[in-house]
């Protein structure tokens, strides 16, 4: 062997760990949080054992060495099995088609009903304070159209987003949406002053909104 091929040699053993050292990296980096998490859990490993179970079943029935009560009990098996999987999957899906309209309305995290958003704007023009009344109403008017499952507004929605949804549910709104909006955004955002009239129009969108009903769709006519 060549001198610097011995050398060569001596270094890369010099860099190589004895037993205990390696056996001691090795347990520290199976330490490491992403080799736990890569583990399988206990869910995952009934999982595994339900389909080797049921592998196990197909195989000896396959064989001959099931008659057919195994294959009953197999049956039987598989329909409790996608019974559970029903209650257990489908509940979360029907218990969120039950949740109450979303809190946020334009900014505000707020879980009053629209009833109750009306009387405390009523409230708030008895005393005179327009700006919160105003806004009070406009919210009620927002509300008493998610409440009624006209509107549905993703989280974040502006108030012209929601003036043009209005809209679309209850067309007959839109010539006063585009106004109450206007006033709502200028007294909310802008901080200019409301008044008794502004809050007029807001109030009367609302009343009308109330007694509007969405128009009947009807089906497309076919050539």
């Amino acid at each position: 062997m060549s001198p610097s091929l011995a050398a060569a040699v001596a270094v890369v053993t010099a860099l190589l760990p004895d037993p205990d050292e390696a056996r001691e990296w090795a347990e520290n980096e199976l330490a490491d949080p992403a080799y736990r998490a890569a583990e399988p859990t206990p869910l995952d490993r009934l999982a595994r054992a339900v389909v080797d179970f049921f592998g196990r079943l197909l195989r000896n029935s396959a064989n001959g060495d099931w008659g057919p009560p195994a294959l009953i009990v197999l049956a039987i098996i598989i329909v409790v099995g996608i019974v559970i999987g029903i209650l257990i999957w489908g509940r979360p899906r029907a218990i969120a088609r039950a949740q109450p309209p979303a809190r946020a309305l334009f900014d505000g995290d707020d879980g009053r009903s629209a009833d109750e958003l009306r009387g405390d704007a009523a409230a708030a023009a008895a005393r005179g304070d327009w700006d919160a009344a105003i806004v009070l109403r406009f919210r009620a008017f927002a509300r008493g159209l998610t409440e009624r499952g006209l509107v549905d507004p993703p989280p974040g929605a502006t108030v012209r987003a929601f003036a043009r949804a209005a809209s679309a549910a209850l067309p007959g709104l839109a010539p006063g949406l585009d106004e109450a909006a206007a006033i709502f955004d200028d007294v909310r955002y802008l901080r200019r002053p409301g008044t008794e009239q502004r809050y007029g129009v807001v109030a009367d969108l609302d009343a009308e909104a109330v007694r509007t009903r969405p128009a009947p769709v009807t089906a497309a006519a076919t050539s």
